[in-house]
């Protein structure tokens, strides 16, 4: 009975472990949205004389010490990190997708090569080959995609290459061939199923850990240049004045925090 009680109980958290997932990105992604439209303002607008002051309506979060609204400045991060990790991960799928799949199906020196250039970029730290592209490219948008779609490609190799070569080696594909089937068909009826949910897995934890890497480099001033609004660099503007202003400084740290947390919850339920 007792063994039954806990299977229950570790069936239900599976099931609330998503919602609340879901629920933490739908809040971030809502004030994201509709942070602007609800509370009008700009983000880049100063008022020296209101620097480090704290909430007013038209400023629901403050001022930082340039006097900007901590709020409008938020809305904008959060479209600006979120934006970029989505597109890495999305590049970077499509890379991996395409290379895994192609690894396992031909095999040889093709799969040697792919899994050699894979195995050398695991090898080097995946904040010092952002900060490489971020040297040639530095400090925007086009860099940090560049820098972390060629960091995560190699998961998502990874993972296809290795689930691609057992279903391709299965009954049911070599029937298949047989048949007559050719390989696009073979791709979306046996290959893509088997791989989705692995993907959609990574994918979550892709774009958490692109977004924790833009934060982690903006707070050591290698990020974005100011005065773009983005949450690592807000972090470290801010925290020199925390004493004065701490709400202006929680601010991006919650909204990270949240973010992440919800990214990860919804990862980590595809993985129970």
């Amino acid at each position: 009975m007792n063994h039954m009680n806990a299977l229950d109980l570790r069936s239900t958290s599976w099931r609330i472990t998503p919602i609340i997932g879901a629920a933490l990105v739908f809040v971030v992604a809502l004030f994201a949205l509709l942070g602007s439209v609800i509370v009008p303002g700009d983000a880049f607008e100063q008022s020296l004389l209101k620097a480090l002051s704290g909430p007013e309506p038209l400023a629901p979060l403050g001022y930082d010490h340039l006097g900007r609204s901590v709020y409008h400045r938020l809305v904008d991060a959060l479209w600006l990190s979120p934006i970029i990790a989505v597109a890495a991960v999305i590049t970077a799928a499509g890379a991996g997708l395409v290379l895994g799949t192609l690894a396992a199906a031909m095999g040889g020196w093709i799969e040697r090569l792919l899994v050699i250039v894979a195995d050398a970029l695991l090898a080097l730290p995946g904040l010092l080959l952002v900060l490489i592209v971020l040297a040639m490219v530095p400090g925007t948008a086009l860099g940090f995609w560049a820098g972390l779609s060629l960091v995560l490609w190699v998961e998502f190799f990874r993972l296809t290459r290795a689930t691609s070569r057992e279903v391709i080696a299965s009954p049911a594909v070599q029937a298949s061939r047989l048949l007559g089937f050719g390989p696009v068909y073979l791709f979306r009826v046996h290959i893509w199923p088997e791989i989705a949910p692995m993907m959609l897995t990574a994918a979550a934890f892709g774009t958490a850990t692109a977004i924790m890497a833009i934060a982690a480099l903006g707070f050591v001033h290698v990020g974005m240049r100011a005065p773009t609004p983005e949450l690592g660099l807000m972090m470290v503007e801010l925290l020199p004045y925390w004493r004065e202003a701490p709400l202006a400084l929680l601010s991006p740290v919650i909204a990270t925090f949240t973010l992440l947390l919800g990214l990860t919850l919804l990862a980590g339920s595809r993985i129970s």
